[in-house]
């Protein structure tokens, strides 16, 4: 039986990535940091989803665990630390590493910038805010509840919840939804909550793509954070990347099983 390969998922391309490689017949061992991100992956007897933040000593029990003998690193743009993680275990343990990373939208509407210079600035002074961002920068924005009106758009989870109110949150000003959010839907959100400005990051996703949209039709100021600067040794934007890893992947396990040369 082949090796399983790592998939770290969570993204809507890792579900059409896992399913390339449930059919070229490698066992595919998929983490994600959330209960809600399990269900993107549907049932299959070679594949297990795996829920936790996984710390260095754990990923490193759990690729000897599973037998892991490649990483697939199809996680989300700004969830570097996971990709810093699975890079130094990939050279550590020499393991083949593929990056999917999405395509960068071009820089079109509004002010791109990056999360510490944003909040060195007045861009958000005297304004009311919608945050679009995940509920992991919701601190950040603490010092500012004071200096300009904050929305926040989270997960539907207790634990989201909480770490809003903890940064200072109103109840009244939070909407808690499961993405992808349509473009009516955001329009009518903006628009009920007169905003002004809007916070969110460089992902790639329609979901950018609509916000570009209405911020031009309604005069909203859109500030777009960058992604965070990443070296990965190895990535690819497709899915012909990802059908070519793994075609690698599989003539070097049949290669390992020839028997040796009869001299």
């Amino acid at each position: 039986m082949r090796g399983a390969i790592w998939l770290i998922g969570g993204t809507h391309e890792s579900r059409w990535i896992a399913d390339l490689i449930l059919c070229q017949g490698f066992p595919c061992w998929v983490s994600v940091t959330t209960p809600a991100a399990s269900g993107l992956y549907a049932a299959h007897p070679l594949l297990t989803c795996h829920v936790e933040r996984l710390t260095p000593n754990r990923a490193r029990e759990l690729i000897q665990q599973h037998a892991i003998q490649a990483i697939v690193d199809a996680s989300h743009p700004f969830a570097v630390d996971i990709s810093a993680l699975a890079i130094e275990i990939s050279q550590e343990l020499a393991l083949p590493y593929l990056r999917f990373e999405r395509r960068d939208l071009p820089q079109a509407t509004g002010i791109y910038t990056d999360l510490t210079t944003l909040l060195q600035s007045n861009l958000l002074v005297g304004e009311r805010v919608l945050l679009t961002l995940g509920v992991k920068h919701l601190a950040a924005f603490a010092p500012l509840q004071h200096q300009a009106t904050l929305f926040a758009r989270i997960l539907p989870t207790v634990t989201a919840l909480e770490a809003a109110l903890a940064a200072g949150f109103d109840r009244q000003r939070l909407i808690a939804i499961f993405p992808p959010v349509s473009q009516e839907l955001e329009r009518a959100l903006w628009q009920q909550w007169q905003i002004t400005t809007v916070v969110t990051k460089a992902s790639g996703t329609a979901s950018e793509q609509i916000k570009q949209t209405l911020a031009r039709e309604l005069g909203v100021k859109l500030i777009t954070l960058r992604r965070p600067p990443m070296v990965y040794p190895r990535q690819t934007s497709d899915r012909a990347g990802i059908e070519a890893f793994l075609q690698e992947l599989a003539t070097s396990k049949q290669s390992d099983r020839s028997p040796p040369p009869d001299y």
